[in-house]
């Protein structure tokens, strides 16, 4: 009983020690995040921070109504509808490629791998180099013939921008998938070819599933990411870029100008609940097509 009793305290001072090291993160989250958001909040149910009067839901209303924000959202959707699945997929299979003995494997590990120490300024500094209305891509089209493009001011625009996203991002998803191919158990697939299965069939139903919860963290990272797409697109084209360049981001920073705080913490808050929802779905397959693997 003695030797039980020892235990048990020593495994409450262990409990009480590890609450005392959290305490320090928790306040921090508390003063940076939650008590922030809260403020948000409030601030998107009040008419103005001086009369401070609730207005319940006239201001999410007033938000919808507005074009640059029905047109930022719409946009903002489009670029993460396109950039995210190809930045999973295209990493995903540089990853598959350069699990294999193929020459040029290091050349190209390190070409996928440089965008990660380029900065943002010097990316954009490139694609105006090569998008430009007299850059490069233009007199490549004009050497084969054809006519030339204004790439920032139409409708092409959102191409510029998902190929910089996929430039900057590849390499990283890659080394994630490529540490994650390589902790797929080596019997499984020994036993696999034993049997005779393809490469394709060890690959989707053996190697896939080790994967999904890296393909949960890489579709999470890249979706932020894809938001983050902003500081390039502002450098690219300023404050009010062609309709198919504007953004939520742009939409935020404009209104923040303006100090409509409320159009604002609408906004952000409306932002805040996509970005709920959606993760909560992408953990609910996850669970959900992962569940066979972890037991």
């Amino acid at each position: 009983m003695k030797r039980k009793t020892k235990d048990q305290c020593g495994r409450r001072s262990e409990r009480i020690f590890s609450n005392i090291c959290i305490v320090p993160s928790l306040i921090g989250v508390l003063i940076f995040f939650i008590i922030p958001f809260v403020i948000v909040i409030y601030y998107s149910l009040i008419n103005n921070p001086v009369m401070k009067e609730f207005v319940q839901l006239d201001n999410y209303k007033r938000l919808f109504e507005n074009v640059a924000f029905r047109r930022a959202a719409k946009n903002s959707v489009a670029f993460s509808v396109t950039a995210v699945p190809l930045s999973v997929v295209l990493s995903l299979g540089l990853a598959v490629l350069l699990e294999r003995n193929i020459p040029g494997k290091s050349l190209l590990r390190t070409f996928f791998l440089s965008p990660l120490m380029v900065p943002t300024a010097s990316v954009v500094l490139v694609w105006q180099v090569l998008f430009h209305n007299h850059g490069t891509i233009n007199q490549i089209i004009e050497a084969l013939g054809g006519n030339t493009i204004d790439w920032l001011s139409s409708k092409h625009g959102q191409i510029v921008i998902v190929l910089m996203f996929l430039w900057k991002n590849l390499g990283y998803n890659m080394i994630l998938f490529m540490s994650a191919l390589s902790g797929v158990p080596r019997d499984i697939l020994e036993v696999a070819d034993l049997e005779g299965a393809s490469s394709w069939y060890k690959f989707i139903h053996i190697k896939l599933r080790y994967l999904s919860p890296t393909i949960l963290f890489v579709l999470i990272l890249s979706l932020i990411n894809s938001f983050k797409i902003f500081r390039e697109v502002y450098l690219l084209t300023g404050n009010y870029p062609y309709d198919k360049l504007y953004m939520l981001q742009h939409f935020m920073n404009n209104t923040f100008n303006s100090l409509d705080y409320q159009k604002l913490s609408a906004a952000a808050v409306l932002f805040a609940l996509v970005m709920i929802v959606v993760i909560a779905v992408l953990l609910i397959a996850e669970n959900i097509f992962g569940k066979d693997v972890e037991s």
